[in-house]
């Protein structure tokens, strides 16, 4: 079994989607597996980790947007810190992708990339990946 690797992200809005599919590999190269399973992991309560496409970027914009729209700032919350659309957004995209590991890399579609999304930066945040053979 492999080591738990951790990467840091620095956002520099508010809300935005980074793709961090470069630092997913490089966590997988180094772990040494060549078929297996890879678990990456935001253990932050106003980010998470997504797939999607990384061609054009006006998805991240239409992601975002649309979250927005759902659940905007300046809605009526009871947790009163200013970030509860930030929190319901996290909860909504998730904190965890797994994908499969085949021949040393991710097994990812043509377009798909693995986006760390950012809702109530701008911020430094801490990613976690474990890789496992199968």
């Amino acid at each position: 079994m492999t080591e738990i690797q951790t990467f840091d992200v620095r956002s520099g809005t508010r809300e935005e989607m980074i793709d961090i599919t470069a630092q997913v590999r490089a966590a997988i190269k180094r772990s040494g597996v060549t078929d297996g399973l890879c678990c990456v992991y935001c253990p932050h309560t106003t980010a998470g980790v997504t797939l999607q496409e990384n061609a054009d970027p006006d998805v991240k914009a239409d992601m975002l947007s649309q979250l927005g729209r759902v659940i905007p700032k300046n809605g009526v919350f009871r947790h009163d810190e200013g970030n509860s659309d930030a929190h319901i957004k996290s909860s909504l995209v998730g904190a965890t992708v797994t994908l499969i590991v085949e021949d040393g890399k991710p097994l990812l579609g043509t377009w798909q990339a693995v986006f760390f999304c950012e809702f109530d930066g701008p911020r430094e945040r801490r990613i976690r990946i474990k890789v496992v053979a199968g």
